[in-house]
């Protein structure tokens, strides 16, 4: 995508290729994950120079505000293997913390590598779409490179904003693509490319890491989010790139 060119028209959700509604892609997406759980780690830590740590460390310490108070109830909604949330708990050890993922194999390991760190956090198995919460039952909800996949992002804004309570504060950490002239080329031609041969001869499956740079494609650039989540009913939206604008972490109250 040239500098500017407006994400207008793009899928309301992830949609990968071979699904055409809204169920296709949420199943495709759970048994996707659920297949490349056993080497999920690895290759985050691999493909990315172990930056996720300290993007994941960085949402982390915006939150502290919030992670610092004792009884905080914070939800790291489509957690996957529980990076974040392990950062979350860190941060906020009187934090009342759950991890939500609709990937049962995620979410065993997230279980398996909280209990090595002695962590008190509550997992639930649940769709992002529709979560089995009541009104206002959160502080904060993040989410790490976990929204993109979601088969509907107005629904799942809206799920996120239902869930939160009054002030509550929300933080979307997803992958982008920068629109430098030198970074912009390389990190395109590394993500479609480069880390789909590695990903896939590591997992085992090709498919699962053709979708991923398929998918950064997709979702809107981060001044369309912003837009979204605006919409949505969401205050004080804002967003900050980093590493050479390859991730952004949104943030916003209700």
């Amino acid at each position: 995508m040239n500098p500017g060119q407006s994400n207008q028209g793009r899928s309301s959700g992830t949609q990968p290729a071979g699904t055409h509604s809204e169920q296709e892609a949420a199943e495709n997406v759970r048994a996707m994950f659920g297949r490349i759980a056993p080497r999920y780690d690895l290759l985050n830590h691999l493909l990315s120079g172990s930056l996720d740590r300290v993007w994941r460390a960085r949402t982390a310490r915006r939150f502290a505000h919030i992670l610092g108070r004792p009884g905080a109830r914070v939800l790291d909604l489509c957690c996957g293997t529980g990076d974040l949330t392990l950062a979350l708990g860190k941060a906020g050890r009187n934090c009342r913390i759950v991890g939500s993922d609709f990937a049962h194999p995620m979410l065993t390991r997230a279980l398996e590598k909280t209990q090595r760190a002695a962590g008190q956090t509550l997992y639930v198995e649940a769709d992002a779409l529709t979560m089995p919460f009541v009104e206002g039952s959160f502080d904060l909800i993040t989410t790490a490179f976990g929204f993109r996949n979601l088969a509907n992002y107005e629904r799942g804004l809206a799920e996120i904003r239902r869930l939160l309570g009054p002030g509550g504060e929300v933080g979307l950490l997803e992958f982008c693509e920068p629109s430098g002239r030198l970074i912009g080329p390389l990190y395109r031609a590394y993500f479609r490319h480069v880390l789909p041969r590695i990903g896939g001869s590591i997992s085992g499956d090709a498919a699962a890491y053709e979708y991923l740079p398929a998918s950064v494609a997709r979702f809107p650039e981060p001044e369309d989010l912003t837009g979204q989540m605006e919409r949505a009913g969401f205050r004080s939206v804002t967003f900050v790139r980093w590493s050479w604008g390859t991730v952004a972490l949104h943030t916003a109250r209700k």
